[in-house]
Formats: C-alpha cells, sequence, structure tokens
C-alpha cells in the first residue's frame, strides 16, 4: 500500500470515528490495530502491538502523570485551594477590574499545583463566577479571565500534558517542565494588562465595588496562612529538578506527600476525599495511559510504510528553512486544536513532527514548548475547545454559547503574540532548562 493511501485511510478513519463520537482512547486503538495488522505483517504486527503497549505502560519515565494529578486532585478535593482565592481576594485592592485580576493570580497559582486545566477552570467558574456576575461584571469580563488563567495549567508544572510531550518525543521531562515557567508568567501579566486596560476604558464592564474595611492583619493573615504554604509545594517540586536532587518522577512524588501534609495541618483530609482525588486520578491517567498504549505502535506503522519519511521530502523539497517549517507546525496545530482535543493532537502530529523537526534542525525544547502552547490556544479555539465546554457548565444558563466564545477571543490573541514571541525569541522557553545542564 502507497504512504499517501495508507495516511489518509488512518488520519481519516481516526476522524470519522471521533466525529461518530467513539472516545479518543478507542479510536486510536482501532486505527492502530488497521495499521499494524496491514503494514507490520498481520498476526506478527498485532503481537508488536502488544509488545510496545507494554513497554509503554510500564514506562517509569510516565510515572509523573498520575503523581502531578493526585497532587492537584488532592487540593482540589480538600478546598484548599478554595481557601487561597479567598485569601488573595482580600490582598488585591484597589485596581480597575478587581476580581478578574483575583481570578488571574488565583488561577496563576492553583495551576502551578493542579496541573489540570479543566479542575482548574472548574474551581474557579465554581468559585468566583457568581460573585462577579452579582457584582455586575460583564459576563465577557468575568469569564475570559476564568477561561484564560484556567489554561495556563498546561505550562506551568506540575503539567501532566508536558510530561506526556516529553515522553513522546524523547523531549527531557524535567527541562520541558521548566520551560513552561517563563511564557506563563508573561502570560498572566498580559491578562493582568488587558483587564486593567480595559477596565480604565469601559468601565461598565468591571464596576467599582466598594470593600468592607479591613485593618492590615485582617488583609493579609489568610494570604499568609493559606497561599505562601502552598507555595512550597511549588518550590518542592521545581526546586528539587533546578537543584538535581530529583528526578521528575521523585519530585512529583515529593508534591503529593507535601500536599497531603498541608492537607492534614489544616484538618481538611479524611478518607471520603482521598479516596475520591484517587478515583478522579485514576479515571484520568487510565485514559491517557491507555492512548499511550498505542503511540508507539502508531509511529511504527507511519515509518514502516514510509508516510514519515514521504512527508519529510515533500516539505524538504519546497525548502522552508528551520523557521518556516516551525511555522508550518504551527498553523496545522491551531487548526486541529478547533476540533480535536490536546491528546489527539499530540497522538497525529508527533509521529511526523518530531523526525520533520530533527531533519529542519529545529531545538526539540521549542518544539516541546510549541506543543504545550498550541494546545492550551486549542483550549480556548471555537468550536470545540475543551475550557468553552467546561465554562458553559458552570455559567448560568442565560449566557449563551457566542457569549463564551467572545470572552475567550482576546486572551487567544494574547496566547497567539506569546507564541511569536517565542518563535522570534527562543531563549524566554530555554533559559530555565539551561540551568539543568
Amino acid at each position: 500500500m502507497e504512504w499517501q493511501l495508507l495516511l489518509v485511510l488512518m488520519l481519516g478513519g481516526l476522524g470519522a470515528l471521533l466525529l461518530m463520537g467513539l472516545p479518543v482512547a478507542f479510536s486510536f486503538l482501532v486505527v492502530t490495530i488497521f495499521g499494524a495488522f496491514t503494514v507490520l505483517g498481520g498476526e506478527r504486527g498485532l503481537v508488536q502491538l502488544a509488545r510496545n503497549a507494554t513497554q509503554a505502560v510500564t514506562n517509569f519515565q510516565l510515572a509523573p502523570i498520575p503523581l502531578f494529578i493526585l497532587m492537584g486532585e488532592i487540593l482540589f478535593q480538600t478546598g484548599v485551594a478554595h481557601r487561597a482565592i479567598d485569601a488573595v481576594d482580600r490582598v488585591v485592592t484597589r485596581i480597575p477590574g478587581r476580581l478578574s485580576v483575583v481570578t488571574v493570580f488565583g488561577g496563576t497559582i492553583f495551576a502551578a499545583l493542579s496541573g489540570s486545566t479543566i479542575a482548574n477552570t472548574a474551581m474557579l467558574g465554581s468559585t468566583l463566577l457568581p460573585g462577579m456576575l452579582k457584582k455586575g461584571y460583564a459576563p465577557t469580563m468575568a469569564m475570559g479571565p476564568i477561561m484564560a488563567s484556567g489554561a495556563i495549567a498546561m505550562l506551568i508544572p506540575p503539567s501532566a500534558l508536558a510530561v506526556l510531550v516529553g515522553s513522546l518525543t524523547g523531549i527531557s521531562i524535567a527541562g520541558l517542565l521548566l520551560a513552561g515557567v517563563l511564557p506563563a508568567l508573561l502570560l498572566a501579566a498580559l491578562f493582568v494588562g488587558w483587564i486593567v486596560l480595559r477596565s480604565i476604558t469601559a468601565p461598565h464592564l468591571a464596576p467599582p465595588e466598594d470593600q468592607t474595611p479591613m485593618t492590615l492583619g485582617e488583609r493579609w493573615r489568610p494570604f499568609l496562612i493559606y497561599v505562601l504554604p502552598l507555595g512550597s509545594i511549588f518550590v518542592v517540586v521545581i526546586g528539587s529538578l533546578l537543584a538535581g536532587l530529583a528526578t521528575p518522577t521523585e519530585s512529583a512524588a515529593l508534591g503529593c506527600v507535601a500536599a497531603v501534609v498541608l492537607g492534614a495541618i489544616y484538618r481538611a483530609i479524611d478518607w471520603p476525599r482521598m479516596r475520591k482525588a484517587l478515583m478522579e486520578t485514576v479515571k484520568l491517567s487510565v485514559m491517557i495511559l491507555f492512548i499511550i498504549m498505542t503511540s508507539q505502535t502508531f509511529a511504527q506503522v507511519l515509518s514502516f510504510s514510509g508516510a514519515t519519511n514521504g512527508v519529510i521530502r515533500v516539505i524538504e523539497g519546497y525548502e522552508l528553512g528551520s523557521l518556516g517549517v516551525l511555522l508550518g507546525m504551527i498553523v496545522i496545530l491551531l487548526l486541529l486544536g478547533c476540533f480535536i482535543d490536546q491528546v489527539s493532537m499530540l497522538m497525529v502530529t508527533v509521529p511526523i513532527f518530531v523526525p520533520l523537526a530533527n531533519a529542519a534542525g529545529i531545538d526539540p525544547m521549542i518544539l516541546g514548548v510549541v506543543y504545550l502552547l498550541t494546545m492550551e490556544i486549542g483550549l480556548l479555539t471555537p468550536p470545540f475547545g475543551l475550557l468553552l465546554f467546561v465554562m458553559r457548565g458552570v455559567a448560568p444558563p442565560q449566557i449563551g454559547i457566542k457569549t463564551i466564545y467572545a470572552a475567550a477571543m482576546p486572551y487567544v490573541i494574547m496566547k497567539l503574540l506569546v507564541l511569536g514571541i517565542i518563535v522570534w525569541w527562543p531563549a524566554i522557553a530555554t533559559w530555565l532548562p539551561t540551568l539543568l545542564r
């Protein structure tokens, strides 16, 4: 079978199965079984699929995924994160669009603790959105910062998807976890700047509010009690990586221990909450690992059929150069992000993009950050951005999906701006990882 036909059949079949509503994990399994049987030699191909699946799920490099998810679930289920948001609310004062700014600060803090964009957005939406709307904030001004800062969890460690990207692409997982820190902080700063500017130029979108007078102690005591100790988790995870004291798996385990200890200190952890955190971790981890099971065989099918080399030869024929190839990848990833989920984006493109990037001389760390940022943007792009539907679930019924789309658009533009800055000035992403060397 010609590689062009095989590529069309596999990618087209995958798209058709996803449109029919078959879960991502099973869609990839069906397509990979077809490819393995056709290209790798019938029964021998299926045996190879089983062998690859066993090797994939026993790969120690993937251990940080369930550990990072568990860390965030513990903080979410125990309510520790909600207390931190309330503490930030007390500290941020006398700034235009105050509650939207609180959302960005709180969302960035929780992103550094959870690693889950869905949990981050759902927590911010259920906690802050009702109060913002009640105080007269326009729906776009209220929902936009929630979705935008919720998505930052894709970049800031602990990010389970960063571990997945590193594992599938062969990029240093520790380096990739660190590479997202500065771009995430740059995004948060842009969000705050936009909110303040918009609130000044259009005050009706975020009406000034009368705050209850507080003493200095009343304002800062909750911050010292609930926010600073949470920062210790981030220090444990990132500090152990930077100091070379722990691998990503060990730092994730340390983060879980720190989350349990804090929950116990705050007397917020008990068996029912811990059980729920464990069950949610299992659900998400099994879904991700099931997809990873088929990834190696999927890549082998494309390689053995000649599809990978064929695509590389076609693109090299245009003599685009490394920048042109990278921009082409970005365009494809952004388009895919409008229609499929983030893990599917990885699975479809990694077998082709990684060899192509190597051939074009693209820095692997930049490719990894591009993946994370484009997947983050895909969470907010219509029509199927996942966080758009999460927001629809927590928003009042009278707020339509078009309003949610409009709320997300300015932040999508800012994320695209940061993506362009990283392509133009890669040091923003590569500086922290160089400290590991």
